[in-house]
């Protein structure tokens, strides 16, 4: 659908009602999508159910970590050191108060990922930390996360160590006893790599992010489903895979400095200090070069195609309802622009539909290769941008007004329209039933461009093309990867 069929087709009233109430499309019935998912995404019948948890994910490709570089796990404690450690499991287990309870449950909710991406989310959130650098951060703990989960279920299913209800069936549990053995502790691997990546980003935090890692780990032990051992491991491993990424992100060029000359002349970009110009060559994670799928020229600043384009952004007519989604849109829940959270909050909520929340590493992927293909795609679109360097409508023409600020870099294509649309390719691969849902948001957001005022239709088209070059590239690697 175009971006005239969908300004023409939207009905404002209904969609901006179940967008507010944040109902969810129509869909099939669980048990359908749960195994549309599992044959879409692994080729292999759904081990959701019944079976080991993934005992193929050790083989999956990582993104930072080589075979080279992998941590090594060390065997876990021998019989008559687990002996003892089970005696402290038992001891933890029959003090529990309704404070480690809470503890319990509050850690257990969703995946081992799940509360660490609202963590990320309410950090973000309260430093202002938006666009790449948030989109950024979400992307290296979500790499980190994934890694660590991979290097960890390779020595689970090496090691094979029985959980503590295996040693003694009296262990009074406060959790279901996941189907995967227990070392190391999956919960613990997650909140190493993730507290780790956080404390580089947000320095100021980094004892509460090590402090809730510490919890994180601890409230396996006390829900009586791993032991010690399991926990240190954990976190341990954790935070040497995310050493890797953290080196990873040092050379990736974010806080280099723009070193070049802004270009002057008819239909060009007016002003100084342009915005975001250096993440035009930040280090790509699945394209080959930041330019794989950079777009070919707008339109000239003396066509006609221009002048109609022109046009179409100064006569558009706003409504409460557009402009009440374009607001939507582009401030979110926290009043700032942050579609990396959107997609976090995607995530999660599909794991919890799909109940995957027992299957740490594939919910752990699906985070990644969401947060990758926006940030590639937000990089790919700086690339088109900076290449073109093309005026805002309300450059062309100064009597166009905006209902939102107009950004302080060019026009073509739209970041909107790119990073929206490829983690909603990769969205309605991984959930087929749900595709037509994600193809419409990510058509919708880009449409709120150029309702803002803030962006031609050839620029909203150029970000799409950039969208779905970078979302295939994305489903490409996850159908190589899952199928493991």
């Amino acid at each position: 659908m175009t971006i005239a069929q969908t300004i023409q087709s939207f009905n404002p009233r209904r969609r901006a009602m179940r967008l507010i109430a944040g109902g969810p499309p129509a869909r099939a019935t669980l048990a359908g999508v749960v195994l549309a998912v599992a044959a879409c995404a692994t080729n292999q019948p759904s081990t959701m159910q019944t079976g080991p948890v993934e005992p193929r994910a050790g083989a999956w490709k990582t993104w930072v970590v080589t075979p080279a570089t992998e941590p090594r796990v060390p065997a876990p404690p021998d019989a008559s050191a687990t002996a003892a450690e089970l005696a402290t499991v038992q001891s933890v287990a029959a003090r529990r108060d309704a404070a480690a309870l809470e503890r319990i449950r509050y850690w257990d909710a969703g995946s081992p990922a799940y509360r660490w991406n609202e963590i990320a989310i309410e950090t973000s959130a309260a430093t202002n930390t938006t666009s790449v650098p948030g989109a950024r951060a979400f992307t290296l703990m979500s790499v980190a996360i994934d890694d660590a989960l991979v290097v960890a279920w390779k020595a689970k299913y090496t090691y094979n160590r029985a959980r503590p209800g295996a040693a003694d069936p009296g262990v009074a549990t406060a959790v279901e006893t996941p189907r995967s053995p227990s070392y190391p502790a999956e919960h613990a691997v997650v909140a190493g790599a993730a507290s780790a990546v956080l404390a580089y980003i947000w320095p100021k935090d980094a004892q509460r992010f090590a402090e809730l890692a510490e919890q994180a780990a601890q409230s396996r032990v006390a829900a009586g489903v791993q032991y010690p051992s399991d926990a240190r491991a954990g976190l341990e491993l954790g935070r040497a895979v995310a050493a890797q990424v953290i080196e990873y992100a040092k050379n990736d060029g974010f806080g280099k400095k723009w070193a070049g000359t802004i270009p002057t002349g008819p239909g060009l970009r007016k002003g100084t200090n342009p915005g975001f110009v250096e993440e035009a060559t930040f280090k790509t994670w699945v394209l080959a070069s930041p330019s794989e799928f950079r777009p070919g020229p707008p339109p000239a600043y003396d066509s006609s195609e221009r002048a109609a384009e022109i046009a179409e952004v100064k006569n558009f007519k706003r409504t409460p309802q557009t402009t009440g989604l374009v607001n939507y849109w582009n401030y979110g829940a926290y009043g700032m622009p942050g579609t990396h959270i959107v997609w976090s909050r995607e995530v999660s909520r599909k794991i919890f539909e799909q109940r995957l929340e027992t299957n740490a590493p594939r919910a752990a992927r699906l985070y990644s290769l969401v947060q990758i293909a926006h940030y590639d795609a937000t990089i790919a679109s700086q690339d088109a941008k900076y290449t073109y360097w093309t005026a805002r409508p309300n450059q062309f023409d100064p009597t166009i007004t905006t209902v939102i600020p107009t950004p302080n870099f060019p026009t073509y294509p739209s970041n909107a329209a790119a990073f929206m649309m490829a983690p909603a390719q990769v969205m309605a691969y991984l959930f087929p039933q749900d595709a037509a849902y994600y193809n419409r948001i990510g058509e919708e957001f880009g449409a709120t461009r150029l309702w803002a005022g803030i962006h031609f239709k050839s620029d909203i088209d150029a970000g799409f093309a950039i969208g779905r070059g970078v979302g295939q590239k994305v489903i490409e690697r996850a159908k190589n990867d899952l199928a493991q």
